[in-house]
């Protein structure tokens, strides 16, 4: 399975490098002032409320965060507020608003969102809503495995950052980008409402980064066996066909309640089961992880700035603050052994978070080190040593108590062979979903979401239809770039530390050891983590 990974990844990484390489040699017109923003978008027509009721630029399926997102990075902009833009989400809690209740516990889905993100939520006007609410900053990092031979600690100190992210809730940051929307009145929002069929115009062609990276994936499962594709392309039925025009050009999204909707463009913000993806019938590749995520809010015996994350054989084990003396639970392992925690009495279920926090598989490592001797030799090498480096390994605060129920969904790693074809766009996990033990996947969709919104402004400043495939695909490269390296780092983590034996204990250890001395090493790990850029 590893040499298909990286017969996958390394590859299109490298080609992509390219890519990136020659389009900025080619360079990209720019907008001098928000004025001439303004002037552009009017000049090329993108303001189709007069066209019809129907008739859109820009539908998005899918209201949660990322597509969310989407609607806010067109909404910010000058270049693209006036585009006429729908949210369609079948989930009528979808555009609840949030309510923090005194002395509430904490919902158990949560995201770590990183510096990058924040910046992206500020731009577009969603962080404020978050300050308001309750939402926990996590200025630290632990992290150790199961032998006890290594552990390293971030600080964002290390690079010069006052928080490496904060944990909130999911609920508040949909609301919140919600919140946004709703103040500029930009969005029509249809929910609940479902999508029956989509169709694209005839002779959509695929992207050439798709076909690519099918080619790759196809040799790679002919090699070893085990990649795995996944195509559920669902026709329409009769019924459906008959409702569009078969010679539009424009992309047609029929709901279930019988209206009609033409677009420019279709943002598929769906999900990792995407329905629009399927429907599109473009393909994902990938695999299944044979893991569960088991999550819940837990109170913990004192309040605590620090993300800590052991790797035990069966997955890690992450404690995330979420604010006062509470944390969240995120507990990847067997389905098995999620089945059997999710039925524990909760008095057994806190004393297994603790034995596996602090005592099963092998002792908690050493924090004997000696610091200036290893300061006298690196630093005249690699100069001067981060923070974190003098600090010593410490015990997580133990669990005093289950706060919430017990939630658990599978694990896998998919990855769409395509994110755009004409007139269409996959952002967040309807374009590619990850392993969830560094919370990089909903990080990765926001950056989807302000690379889509900024390759539709440039679109627009140069006359171009925001739905053609030609536009399309810049952002599909630049994201690739991004997605495919976090998703291979990613895989490589939950692969190796999923290895119980010698050679492989000593060999993270030696990791653990080069990422906490090596001050270049360990600053780019962290930069890498938190985003560079949205």
């Amino acid at each position: 399975m590893r040499n298909v990974s990286v017969r996958i990844f390394l590859p299109i990484i490298r080609w992509q490098k390219c890519r990136v390489l020659s389009q900025a040699a080619d360079g990209m017109s720019h907008v001098s002032s928000a004025q001439r923003s303004a002037n552009t978008a009017k000049q090329s027509g993108y303001k189709t409320e007069n066209a019809g009721d129907s008739n859109y630029d820009v539908v998005i399926v899918g209201g949660g965060m990322v597509g969310a997102a989407v609607g806010c990075g067109l909404a910010s902009s000058p270049l693209t507020k006036s585009l006429r833009v729908a949210i369609i989400d079948g989930n009528p809690a979808t555009v609840l608003k949030y309510k923090e209740k005194q002395n509430s516990v904490p919902d158990a889905r949560v995201s770590a969102i990183t510096p990058a993100t924040i910046r992206f939520l500020k731009d577009v006007g969603a962080w404020e809503k978050i300050q308001g609410c309750r939402h926990a900053p996590f200025d630290s990092m632990q992290v150790w495995d199961y032998s006890g031979r290594g552990f390293t600690r971030y600080r964002a100190a290390d690079v010069g950052e006052p928080v490496l992210g904060y944990v909130v809730e999911n609920n508040l940051l949909v609301s919140a980008l919600n919140y946004a929307l709703e103040r500029t009145g930009f969005a029509e929002t249809m929910c609940p409402a479902k999508v029956k069929a989509v169709q694209l115009p005839a002779g959509s062609t695929a992207s050439s980064t798709g076909t690519l990276f099918e080619t790759l994936g196809e040799r790679a499962r002919n090699y070893a066996g085990t990649s795995t594709s996944f195509q559920n392309h669902k026709i329409p039925d009769s019924a459906s066909l008959d409702k569009f025009d078969r010679n539009d050009s424009w992309a047609q999204v029929l709901l279930e309640d019988g209206r009609l909707l033409r677009a420019r463009l279709v943002v598929g913000a769906d999900g990792g089961r995407s329905r629009v993806r399927e429907m599109a019938g473009l393909e994902t590749r990938g695999w299944d992880y044979n893991q569960h995520a088991l999550i819940c809010t837990v109170q913990v015996g004192y309040h605590h700035l620090t993300a800590w994350q052991r790797f035990l054989p069966t997955g890690p084990l992450a404690l995330l603050p979420v604010g006062d003396d509470l944390s969240n639970i995120v507990w990847s392992t067997t389905p098995e052994k999620a089945k059997e925690l999710k039925e524990m009495s909760k008095e057994q279920f806190v004393t297994a978070v603790n034995k596996a926090l602090t005592e099963d598989y092998g002792p908690l490592p050493s924090s004997r080190r000696n610091v200036a001797a290893v300061s006298k030799y690196i630093t005249p090498l690699i100069g001067e040593l981060p923070p974190s480096v003098s600090d010593p390994f410490i015990a997580p605060p133990p669990v005093t108590a289950c706060l919430s129920e017990r939630l658990s969904f599978p694990l896998s790693l998919r990855h769409a062979t395509r994110y755009v074809t004409h007139r269409l766009a996959l952002v967040g996990d309807a374009a590619h979903t990850v392993h969830p033990l560094a919370g990089q996947g909903v990080n990765l969709g926001f950056g989807d979401a302000a690379a889509l919104a900024k390759t539709l402004r440039e679109g627009i400043t140069t006359g171009e239809d925001v739905g053609e495939l030609a536009l399309l695909e810049k952002y599909e490269k630049e994201r690739l770039w991004r997605n495919l390296p976090m998703m291979a780092v990613l895989d490589g983590f939950q692969r190796v530390f999923g290895i119980d034996s010698l050679p492989f204990n000593l060999a993270r250890a030696a990791g653990f050891n080069a990422a906490q001395y090596l001050g270049p090493l360990k600053r780019k790990i962290i930069s890498f983590a938190i985003g560079g850029q949205v």
